[in-house]
């Protein structure tokens, strides 16, 4: 009941401050608002589109494919090597990559059907694939024409040969063999196209989202700025000596911190709960997508319960090794900003590069936005994203125990 109280008290004070009640609800909505419209405009920009091709065959067929796909206003094919482009779709540096099967050209022209696989990765934006699965759908189905009329030419001519002694041979009969070669083309074309995703890579929903990609971010990136308001809360308690009257109190020290850190703890939660509930009702009125929470409910409570741990931790933390409150608002700034920068919080990390992208990797932000996105853009569950989890339960504990031992309550 003790800690109930402290907690109780610490959430009357931060519903009263109109400046933390905007920084925790009302610029997060912004912030996704203005990235999702960002990143909505990201694939309807003029700029070429580049296609990385894998091109396993080498024939006549392929190449006549590639030329034709280069010959599409606004794309353009790259070449790759086969191992290479499945660790770059794999690694996130490649949206998708066409793989073109060896033996491409021969069963085209033997009129076999052959199948092109279109293979996308977790970062894949969802317009750009349909876009490129049509392009290319395109091209093979005149390929397909193509080949078919030339094979039914062939075929006239032989029958021309074969009745040329008896004049059987009519315009009537090739004008209904031409016909039949259009038939065959449009309801069976030798040339399909398959899209994939690596088994590496569960991806059960492959909608690009752009507010999928923005909510994630956002939400971290103001959930750890709760940790400044934790570490401030913990300040002023040791500031105006409060802890001295509470350490009387039959109360262990680390169940004392404790209950410093459940107001954090509680507000973190609501403001996760106001910003997905924001983000499903309101943003359709906008005119952005609504916000999918993903196939596991439960899982993303408890990646929730955990980040706000992590977060009222750090707040801990925070508050130990500083000794004034510059201190904290100094650290605050590089532990919430700097970190979420780097973590993937601003932007996702597709677009920072090999060099940012690994430095996040150190930062609890980058595993809660990885997380998150799981949930929302691969539409996983919380099997899928054990790694995560595990890792923001050691950083949360380190930083609870550190903050524990380094904390003075005088």
């Amino acid at each position: 009941m003790k800690i109930l109280s402290i907690g109780w008290k610490d959430i009357q004070i931060f519903v009263r401050d109109r400046g933390g009640m905007i920084t925790s609800f009302l610029l997060p909505m912004l912030f996704i608002v203005v990235f999702s419209y960002a990143f909505s405009g990201i694939a309807s920009t003029d700029e070429v589109i580049t296609l990385p091709v894998v091109n396993l065959d080498g024939g006549e067929v392929s190449a006549a494919l590639i030329e034709g796909v280069n010959n599409v206003a606004g794309v353009e094919t790259e070449m790759y090597d086969e191992a290479d482009a499945r660790a770059r779709i794999e690694g996130e540096q490649l949206q998708y990559a066409l793989f073109i099967p060896a033996g491409f050209s021969d069963g085209v022209a033997a009129g076999e059907s052959m199948t092109l696989v279109l293979l996308s990765g977790p970062n894949a934006d969802g317009a750009n694939v349909e876009a490129m699965r049509t392009v290319v759908d395109g091209v093979s189905k005149d390929l397909s024409l193509q080949t078919q009329l030339l094979a039914g030419f062939r075929q006239m001519g032989q029958m021309m040969q074969a009745s040329e002694a008896e004049g059987v041979f009519t315009s009537d009969l090739a004008v209904a063999q031409a016909q039949s070669q259009f038939e065959r083309a449009k309801t069976a074309p030798l040339v399909g196209i398959e899209q994939k995703t690596p088994d590496a890579i569960l991806q059960e929903r492959e909608e690009f989202s752009a507010v999928g990609l923005s909510v994630p971010g956002a939400t971290v990136l103001f959930v750890f700025v709760m940790a400044s308001t934790t570490a401030m809360s913990l300040y002023s308690e040791k500031k105006t000596g409060t802890f001295r009257r509470l350490l009387a109190a039959p109360l262990a020290k680390a169940e004392l911190l404790g209950g410093k850190m459940l107001p954090g703890f509680v507000i973190i939660l609501v403001q996760i709960a106001v910003i997905f509930a924001a983000s499903i009702l309101l943003l359709p009125l906008i005119g952005l997508d609504r916000l999918y929470l993903g196939n596991d409910l439960l899982g993303l409570v408890l990646l929730s319960m955990l980040v706000a741990l992590c977060s009222t931790s750090l707040g801990l933390l925070i508050a130990a090794i500083a000794r004034t409150e510059s201190q904290i608002n100094g650290i605050s700034v590089v532990a919430m900003w700097v970190m979420g920068a780097v973590s993937g919080a601003f932007v996702p990390t597709f677009f920072l590069g090999d060099f940012l992208g690994t430095i996040g990797k150190i930062t609890p932000q980058y595993w809660a936005v990885s997380a998150y996105t799981a949930f929302f853009v691969r539409g996983q569950t919380l099997a899928d994203v054990g790694t995560q989890m595990a890792i923001l339960a050691g950083f949360t504990l380190v930083f609870f125990a550190i903050g524990l031992w380094r904390f003075k309550f005088e």
